[in-house]
C-alpha cells in the first residue's frame, strides 16, 4: 500500500484499504476557521452539546483578522463562545496566524494523521507526511460530533521533481510548472505523492508551499515522505506521539509524472487562472505588464523564507512611485522571527505595509483589496477574477523573489539579476 492507504487503514481499523473503498476513518485533528460559523449551527441542529474531544479540535481566526466589519466580529464572538463552552484546548484568535502555519507551529501536525479543516488548501500538510484534506460545515459538525468522517479511498499520482533548483527558482516556481501541465482539473479527488530528489532535500517551508497549492488540481489530499527536517520540526512541538508511514517498494501509482528542476526557470500564473503558467522570460518578452499592488503573504507565501526573499531583494531601495507593497506573515511566531533578523525593518523602509498576521487580501475582503483595471502579482495561490477584490483586477502568481523585483520596477521583472 501507499502511505496515505496506511494511514487510512489505520485510522479506519482496516488492514488494507482498495482505491475506490469507502471507509469512516477516525481523525486525528479538526480544525474551523472563521469562514464557517455555520459548523457550529450544523453542530446543535444534531443536537450536539459537547465535541467529541477538547483536544483535537480548534477554531483558527484568520481569514477575518482583525475583523473588517460588524458580520465578521459577531461570528468571532459566537465561535469564542463556543470554544469557550468547549473548553477547547487549542484556540487561535486574531494574534496567531493561518490556519495552515500555525497549525504545525502548535505541534498539532506530524506524521501519520488525518487532519481535516474547514479549508481546501489543508493539503499543505502533506508536507509532513500527514493525509490533510478540506470539507464544508456540515462534515465538520459531523467530526465535531463523532470524531469521524466518510472517505473515498483516492487514486494516486506520483509527480517526481529531480534535480536541483537553479539560481531564482523558488519551490513556488516549481508548482507553478506542475500546474501548468497537470492543470486544474488533473487530479480531481486524487491523491498527489510529490517524490525525488529534489523533495527528498527541500525543507519544510518549501514542501509546505508545493504540497499548499497541489488542490489547485483538485486533489483530495497531497503528500510527501518526511525528510530528517521535517522530523527535526515534529519533533520539537509534537502533542502526541506519532508514527511515520511508508509506502511499499513497487507501489504503482495511477499516474506518474516526472519534472527536471534543473531546468526549470521563473514562473508566472497570468490572469485569470491558476493553470495559465508561462515562464516570466515569455511573458516579459510578450509586453511590459505594468503593477500597482505586490503581495507576498498567506497559507502559500508567507513563511520566515519568502519574507526573507523580499527582503533581501529590496533591502537599501525603494518600491517604485505610486505602488504599494503588501506584507502579511504567516504567522506571530513568523513575524516575530522576520523582526528579529530585521527582515520587517528592511521592507518597511523600501515602502512596503506590513499587515497582521493572516489571510488579508488573499480571500478579497480587508488589507489590501484590488479596485477595478488594477494588477497585482502575488505569492498567494488563486487569481482568478475578483480573489482579491474587483472582479475587473487582474492576477499575477509568482514567487516572493518575482514580486518583489516587479514591485521595485513597477513592472513584471525577473528577480535573477538582483539575487
Amino acid at each position: 500500500m501507499h502511505a496515505i492507504e496506511k494511514i487510512l487503514a489505520k485510522n479506519s481499523g482496516k488492514k488494507t484499504v482498495l482505491t475506490g473503498e469507502i471507509v469512516n476513518a477516525k481523525i486525528d485533528f479538526a480544525e474551523i476557521n472563521d469562514l464557517y460559523l455555520q459548523t457550529v449551527y450544523s453542530f446543535y441542529e444534531m443536537g450536539g452539546q459537547k465535541v467529541w474531544d477538547r483536544e483535537r479540535c480548534a477554531f483558527v481566526f484568520d481569514h477575518y483578522a482583525p475583523c473588517p466589519d460588524v458580520k465578521s466580529a459577531e461570528n468571532h464572538k459566537a465561535m469564542r463562545e463556543f470554544a469557550m463552552k468547549n473548553d477547547l484546548r487549542f484556540h487561535f484568535d486574531t494574534n496567531c496566524g493561518v490556519c495552515h502555519q500555525v497549525m504545525p507551529e502548535a505541534g498539532v501536525i506530524y506524521p501519520g494523521m488525518i487532519v481535516v479543516a474547514t479549508d481546501s488548501h489543508t493539503t499543505t500538510h502533506g508536507a509532513f507526511g500527514a493525509m490533510g484534506t478540506g470539507c464544508g460545515a456540515t462534515d465538520m459538525a459531523t467530526i465535531l460530533l463523532t470524531g469521524e468522517l466518510w472517505m473515498r479511498v483516492p487514486e494516486i499520482i506520483e509527480v517526481r521533481l529531480e534535480g536541483e533548483a537553479p539560481k531564482g527558482v523558488y519551490p513556488k516556481d516549481v508548482i507553478l510548472a506542475v500546474l501548468g501541465k497537470i492543470r486544474a482539473d488533473g487530479a480531481v479527488y486524487k491523491a498527489i505523492d510529490f517524490t525525488g530528489s529534489y523533495v527528498e532535500n527541500l525543507g519544510v517551508a518549501g514542501r509546505m508551499v508545493i504540497c499548499n497549492m497541489a488542490v489547485e488540481m483538485g486533489a483530495k489530499t497531497a503528500y510527501m515522505q518526511p525528510n530528517q527536517e521535517v522530523l527535526d520540526y515534529v519533533s520539537k512541538r509534537a502533542v502526541r506521539p506519532y508514527e511515520v508511514q511508508f509506502t511499499d517498494p513497487g507501489y504503482e501509482y495511477a499516474e506518474s509524472y516526472e519534472f527536471n528542476v534543473s531546468e526549470l526557470v521563473p514562473q508566472l500564473a497570468c490572469p485569470s487562472s491558476v493553470e495559465n503558467v508561462h515562464t516570466l522570460e515569455e511573458v516579459v518578452a510578450e509586453k511590459e505588464v505594468r503593477v500597482n499592488q505586490g503581495y507576498v503573504g498567506s497559507c502559500t507565501g508567507g513563511r520566515v523564507e519568502d519574507i526573507a526573499a523580499a527582503a533581501s531583494i529590496l533591502k537599501g531601495k525603494r518600491i517604485a512611485p505610486y505602488t504599494r507593497l503588501i506584507i502579511v506573515p504567516a504567522s506571530s511566531e513568523v513575524m516575530q522571527e522576520c523582526i528579529k533578523l530585521g527582515y520587517i525593518q528592511d521592507l518597511i523602509e523600501s515602502g512596503a505595509t506590513i499587515n497582521a498576521p493572516g489571510c488579508a487580501a488573499c480571500l478579497g475582503v480587508h488589507e489590501g483589496i484590488l479596485a477595478p483595471g488594477e494588477v497585482c502579482i502575488s505569492s498567494t495561490n488563486r487569481n482568478f477574477p475578483g480573489r482579491m477584490g474587483s472582479k475587473d483586477a487582474s492576477i499575477y502568481l509568482a514567487s516572493p523573489a518575482t514580486v518583489a523585483a516587479s514591485i521595485l520596477n513597477g513592472k513584471i521583472t525577473d528577480p535573477r539579476p538582483y539575487i
